[in-house]
């Protein structure tokens, strides 16, 4: 792959952003009228970009193949005590999966959300993805109301 580097997203960027979390929505493994009527909700926009970290990885030649946001969390779903940041989410491009182009985003973000004085990160996964975040060390969390609880909640401390 080409040299890629990691930036905070722009509002010239969102286009890409969106094309792409398109492009990695529909390799997930849901009914197509879901991932229809999902799709608006997991777009970016420009007041996203005002209020949550958001992060490309872009290569050389200026193509947007991963992006990943965070926010502070809700204190009801962090682990007791603990002040944490949200994984709000990690896409990357299905033609460049495997090339640790989600690995290097997490770390940013690890690495962000430390320097902002979070306790850890907490991740609400999809359930196909929850062995990237196991690779990545994060544990799984206990359900501890499960009218409430997210069933894959991940959480790693810094």
């Amino acid at each position: 792959m080409d040299t890629m580097t990691l930036r905070n997203a722009e509002q010239r960027d969102l286009a890409q952003i969106n094309d792409l979390i398109a492009a990695a929505m529909a390799t997930w493994q849901l009914p197509q009228r879901v991932k229809r009527l999902s799709l608006p909700l997991y777009r970016y926009n420009a007041n996203d970009l005002e209020h949550l970290e958001v992060i490309v990885a872009e290569t050389a030649a200026n193509t947007i193949v991963g992006v990943a946001a965070i926010e502070a969390a809700d204190e009801s779903d962090c682990p007791r005590g603990l002040n944490a940041a949200l994984l709000h989410g990690i896409y990357v491009d299905p033609f460049n999966h495997r090339k640790g182009i989600g690995t290097r985003l997490m770390r940013y973000m690890q690495v962000t959300a430390a320097s902002k004085n979070f306790d850890g990160l907490l991740i609400k996964a999809n359930p196909e993805a929850t062995s990237f975040f196991e690779a990545q060390d994060f544990e799984m969390l206990p359900i501890g109301d499960p009218s409430r609880d997210y069933s894959y909640r991940y959480w790693k401390s810094f």
